[in-house]
């Protein structure tokens, strides 16, 4: 197949022109289940000897559309939706580790992930060790004969520190370890993961690639690359029960993706995560202006970061393009993000933020209306003081989410509201 460009992948990678219908734009399969051809056809696709269509817990002809596009944006071989971008962080570590096992992760974490391995899944016996983003020693110390995987976030939230992918790949691949990368602040017209070592990536779409703040959704995307005959992953080399002692890293067949199509047949098939077709068919509405939107974003970013830093009651400002990381991770763009500090406390923040009027107050980021929040007293507002400041979270910080209007504009709202 030839190598088309990323904006080309963007509007038309994963769609085959129907035999049937030559619809222009991917139907919406409002269907639970899928009639087989006959017993025999039935059972091999239940078998895993056959790949089709079983149940909509499974799979569906519009998810895989998404699938098939979102896998070729980001370079891999194969990809899984899900129901939200915090079940696509967590079935990915069930998928990875079990009971006694361990996780290590850079600690500049968005709140919701921090809580999910520091609270929830030590309950269900997985062990998350935290280092400091791009701390290599510490890396290395955390890791022993229990861990798992390595855990990032290509720019941290909202922290906004860029992490040095190679080299996480390069310590990953020194233990066989998969890397496990969470790059939903740099969709794949930004930055691709895989093409620096990473071997799994996920996305929350109701970020970037959504982009229009109209749905919830998740998505991992597996390189295929990773070697799961390490007897060390049990869940790949261990019999499984549920499909007649089947191993996913051996009997899968020669052309496999052992990580994808576990994720899909244990996680969705046996626990239901599922993405709905309607909100699949909406976010494929927004991964084709993706690399449109990201231009946009990063370049009204740009200005609003630079804006900040001169003005005299801003105490700081981070964003990933003033950085020698972002520098070379991010060359065709840094993102929509900005986060500053006030010169003040938490009350002058919250009253800055309140005095904003375009920059909408909302729980969300990566939509094309700009959004703000203060994230001491909301997004990681669950979490202790002390563990505030270990995520890189003061009082007086505040997160700017740059969408798409007019950069004078913005730049006036900011300009009143300090």
């Amino acid at each position: 197949m030839k190598k088309y460009h990323l904006e080309t992948l963007a509007v038309q990678a994963g769609q085959e022109r129907q035999s049937e219908t030559q619809a222009m734009n991917t139907p919406i399969f409002r269907t639970t289940a899928f009639p087989f051809r006959n017993a025999e056809h039935c059972a091999a696709l239940f078998a895993l000897k056959e790949s089709g269509n079983i149940y909509a817990r499974l799979m569906n002809p519009t998810n895989d559309v998404l699938e098939k596009r979102l896998a070729a944006l980001d370079g891999g071989q194969a990809a899984v939706t899900l129901s939200s971008g915090t079940a696509a962080i967590y079935f990915t570590i069930t998928n990875l580790a079990t009971c006694g096992e361990e996780i290590v992760a850079a600690n500049n974490l968005y709140g919701g992930t921090f809580t999910l391995f520091d609270a929830i899944l030590p309950q269900q016996g997985i062990t998350v060790r935290f280092t400091n983003v791009n701390d290599f020693d510490a890396v290395e110390a955390a890791i022993n004969d229990k861990t798992r995987a390595i855990y990032v976030e290509t720019v941290g939230n909202p922290t906004l520190e860029v992490a040095d992918l190679e080299r996480y790949a390069a310590v990953a691949q020194k233990h066989h370890l998969p890397l496990v990368v969470d790059a939903t602040f740099t969709p794949p017209t930004l930055l691709r993961p895989l093409a620096y070592g990473a071997n799994i990536v996920i996305h929350s779409l109701s970020k970037w690639i959504g982009g229009h703040g109209a749905g919830i959704g998740g998505v991992v995307i597996d390189a295929g690359n990773f070697d799961w005959t390490d007897a060390r992953f049990t869940l790949y080399n261990t019999p499984d029960r549920g499909y007649h002692g089947l191993r996913f890293a051996h009997d899968l067949g020669e052309n496999a993706v052992p990580f994808a199509t576990r994720l899909r047949t244990v996680g969705l098939r046996n626990q239901g995560p599922t993405l709905g077709p309607d909100a699949a068919w909406t976010f494929l509405q927004g991964v084709e202006s993706l690399p449109l939107r990201m231009a946009r974003h990063s370049e009204n970013a740009q200005a609003v970061a630079e804006f900040l830093q001169n003005h005299p009651r801003v105490a700081w400002v981070r964003y990933p393009g003033f950085q020698e990381l972002g520098k070379k991770y991010l060359p065709w763009g840094a993102g929509g993000m900005v986060v500053f500090g006030v010169k003040g406390d938490s009350r002058t923040a919250m009253e800055t933020v309140d005095r904003l009027t375009l920059f909408r107050l909302a729980a969300n980021v990566g939509e094309t209306r700009s959004l703000v929040i203060h994230p001491a007293s909301s997004t990681h507002s669950q979490l202790s003081d002390e563990a505030q400041r270990t995520a890189g979270v003061s009082p007086e910080m505040i997160r700017l989410s740059v969408g798409l209007e007019h950069i004078d504009d913005l730049l006036d709202d900011l300009r009143d509201a300090l």
